[in-house]
């Protein structure tokens, strides 16, 4: 089979159907206990996160919610870790939970490889990834990020005020992902949407999930047929041509990665990116002293990657089991907040200050377990980037209204909006 004959069909061959998995009740309204009720889908989450972790840590540290179709979340760095590693009794194949569980017969792949793969998959799937992501391979475009961070900052010259969210965070990832990818940049506001689709929508109806999830494959189609007809040196290119096990990807492995890389490699960087200039908005101290001394900003990025960490995977419980005195159902989801675990007293000297000098910092922002962030290079060097340039040309700046500032939902979280007075 040629590469060309793998990709005849329409879009909905590159995505696992959602009719073979199973939707459970949506359910709204207030949350009740963040105990026996939580929810990371409303606003009081989006706003008051870091403060229910600390409440359920103390009180209930792996919390319950019949929401989901059932859902569990531990708060102890131990826990997260625990079920991180513990690939025998959880399974990666859904890592978004909401109300949509996919199909059994999708493990070990998955929908979105390597990060949905189980093992032994995982493993190939993962290694196929790593050598577009090495510290090298990185590295060759630190130059282009920088360049392009200044032009946005260039962009906002003359005005008092602006949104350090959408007009410089939010940009800078979509940038990046779309050069690796070979995608046109310009279509950057079509990956915003996407990301937010499939992130912040996991509670709307079936039929609207689907429509949105058929948009975002359509578009990846487009962009794998363009690279049929034009190869060249990306990393779309790279997966339309990489064999595993001696045989060219299924498409839906392709689509699926590329779909990962689309959504996972651009909204958590922007959302770390938006939190750490919003923690030296309302920071002086640590902003002037970042200013003054460049060479502390590494240092400072990852105690900002530990204490604003955005990403909270998922996993689906294989079977009933009792796992540290609860009793956790078959298709139960588990919330793996490494935000919260980053928190943890347990496991870091004064856990809930934000020092960015911390000496030792061994957080677990990329995550633990067979599933580490693929990207953390990457993702740490955008970042870095992000501040030095801002910092360089933007010493000076304040939260322009805190009540403003708009955090997101779901299981990646930073700023949405973002407003900073200049000067």
């Amino acid at each position: 089979m040629s590469v060309d004959d793998r990709f005849t069909s329409d879009a909905s061959t590159l995505r696992s159907d959602p009719a073979l998995g199973t939707f459970s009740e949506i359910v709204s309204g207030p949350v009740r206990d963040w105990a026996t009720d939580f929810s990371h889908t409303g606003e009081e989450w989006a706003r008051g996160a870091i403060g229910i972790w600390d409440d359920l840590r103390q009180r209930c540290p792996i919390a319950h919610t019949e929401r989901f179709g059932g859902a569990w979340l531990p708060t102890r760095y131990e826990d997260v870790a625990a079920v991180a590693y513990d690939t025998e009794h959880f399974s990666s194949r859904g890592i978004i939970a909401g109300n949509f569980r996919p199909p059994r017969a999708l493990a070990p792949v998955g929908g979105t490889p390597p990060i949905s793969s189980d093992p032994p998959f995982h493993h190939d799937a993962r290694k196929l990834l790593l050598p577009a992501f090495t510290k090298n391979a990185v590295g060759r475009q630190e130059e282009s990020t920088r360049a392009f961070c200044a032009s946005l900052v260039d962009g906002l010259a003359g005005r008092d005020v602006v949104d350090a969210a959408a007009d410089y965070a939010q940009h800078i990832p979509v940038r990046v992902i779309a050069d690796m990818l070979g995608f046109p940049p310009e279509d950057g506001p079509r990956f915003r949407r996407f990301v937010e689709n499939a992130l912040e929508g996991i509670d709307l109806p079936p039929e609207e999930r689907l429509a949105r999830s058929s948009r975002l494959f359509e578009y990846l189609l487009v962009q794998i047929r363009d690279h049929l007809e034009h190869p060249r040196e990306d990393l779309t290119s790279y997966l339309l041509e990489a064999e595993l096990h001696g045989r060219k990807l299924e498409p839906a492995h392709v689509a699926g990665t590329m779909a990962l890389l689309l959504i996972a490699g651009i909204d958590t960087t922007w959302s770390a990116i938006g939190a750490s200039l919003w923690h030296l908005a309302g920071h002086p101290e640590d902003r002037r002293r970042l200013v003054a001394e460049p060479g502390l900003r590494p240092r400072a990025v990852e105690e900002f990657l530990r204490a604003y960490a955005p990403v909270t995977m998922a996993r689906l419980v294989k079977d009933d089991v009792t796992w540290r005195g609860v009793e956790m159902k078959a298709e139960d989801w588990v919330l793996l907040s490494f935000p919260a675990a980053n928190r943890d007293p347990a496991q870091f000297e004064r856990a809930g200050e934000v020092l960015i000098d911390r000496q030792v910092n061994r957080h677990a922002a990329f995550g633990l377990g067979i599933h580490r962030c693929v990207g953390s290079h990457l993702a740490r060097m955008e970042l870095r980037v992000a501040l030095d340039v801002w910092l360089d040309r933007v010493p000076e700046f304040s939260l322009a209204d805190p009540a403003a500032v708009r955090w997101s939902t779901g299981q990646i979280r930073g700023p949405r909006a973002l407003p900073l007075r200049i000067g």
